[in-house]
């Protein structure tokens, strides 16, 4: 079945964009990322921002941004019957390229899941070597990965998120508190051929 992901959710004060690597079945279907009431990330998300878990969509969506963080997919289009990554067949990768010229702010890209991570690194190998953004790759909050559980992956996003700064950086714009430049972070970066991963303990 041919799948073709969703739009990115992004602004112009973005810093952080975090890439699923295409959505399942059902978020296909609602045309939301994350819609699978078992996944783990908008909870999760909720939690590490310090805010409570809006009902409605556009209201998650706007959380995000409010914390400036985007939302998009390593995969633009594929291949796949059902919602497993495994089953993914004749990916084509966004332009990443064309979004971060677009978006000139953005710092860190956090990967949720190892297809995602693989299938950027894939298309993506000079974006790769940018010396001003700080690649993170992540366990995966889907339901497919359930031995990772909710306080887990928490601590373990935490940390990356942390790690690159995002967490620094999650004044709401209602407040009208001056957001700083994201600062340099020397161990954000570890090798800038690959892609970070940092230790779940």
């Amino acid at each position: 079945m041919l799948c073709i992901g969703l739009s990115p959710s992004i602004d112009k004060d973005c810093r952080a964009l975090i890439l699923g690597s295409m959505p399942g079945v059902k978020s296909l279907e609602e045309q939301q990322y994350y819609a699978h009431p078992q996944n783990r990330f908008w909870p999760m998300m909720a939690d590490l921002l310090g805010e409570a878990l809006p009902s409605r969509y556009e209201e998650k969506l706007a959380m995000l941004l409010d914390h400036h963080i985007a939302l998009w997919d390593s995969i633009g289009q594929c291949e796949r019957e059902g919602s497993l990554d495994s089953a993914i067949r004749e990916e084509r990768g966004n332009d990443f390229t064309a979004l971060l010229q677009a978006y000139p702010a953005i710092r860190a890209i956090c990967f949720n899941g190892g297809k995602s991570a693989q299938a950027f690194r894939r298309h993506n190998k000079a974006l790769m070597r940018r010396p001003d953004i700080a690649f993170y790759a992540m366990p995966s909050t889907s339901p497919a990965n359930a031995r990772w559980r909710l306080p887990m992956l928490e601590e373990t996003w935490r940390k990356a998120l942390t790690e690159a700064g995002i967490l620094c950086y999650t004044e709401s714009k209602k407040s009208r508190r001056t957001i700083r430049p994201l600062p340099n972070h020397p161990h954000a970066i570890i090798d800038r051929r690959s892609i970070c991963h940092l230790p779940s303990g």
